[in-house]
């Protein structure tokens, strides 16, 4: 893994955080998009060399849904850069660790991207990204 890609902030409403973080970090977010597949609508903001994505959910059934449902806003994941997604799934599959989907999915901000499972990885939902190429 190269370095923290993001880390994943689960909103109830993306408007009304997007105005804390602008507010927040000096600008407005310098991305907004809808992964339907996700059912979430994201914000991405720069803080520094680091991103923050805000994430809402689009549906009821979405998981940033059923986070926010048990255990309110707050930070959902830590998202990890890495060169070849499909490499790492299967290195980190060998090593115990639970992969919640073994083909990577089109994610926001031009990623591939897999999620390990929180129970195998001490409580932490962890995202594998990769950029697109």
């Amino acid at each position: 893994m190269k370095k923290i890609e993001h880390i994943g902030i689960a909103v109830a409403n993306l408007e009304h955080a997007s105005i804390i973080y602008e507010k927040l970090f000096g600008a407005p977010a310098y991305k907004e998009e809808e992964v339907a597949s996700e059912g979430v609508k994201t914000a991405f903001f720069m803080s520094g060399p680091n991103k923050i994505e805000l994430l809402e959910a689009t549906n009821p059934e979405s998981p940033i849904a059923k986070f926010i449902a048990k255990k309110g806003d707050g930070i959902h994941h830590i998202a990890f850069e890495v060169d070849d997604i499909i490499v790492e799934i299967a290195r980190l599959k060998s090593e115990g660790f639970v992969i919640l989907n073994d083909v990577p999915k089109k994610g926001a901000d031009n990623k591939l991207v897999t999620f390990l499972h929180p129970k195998s990885t001490n409580g932490v939902l962890i995202e594998l990204c990769q950029e697109i190429r």
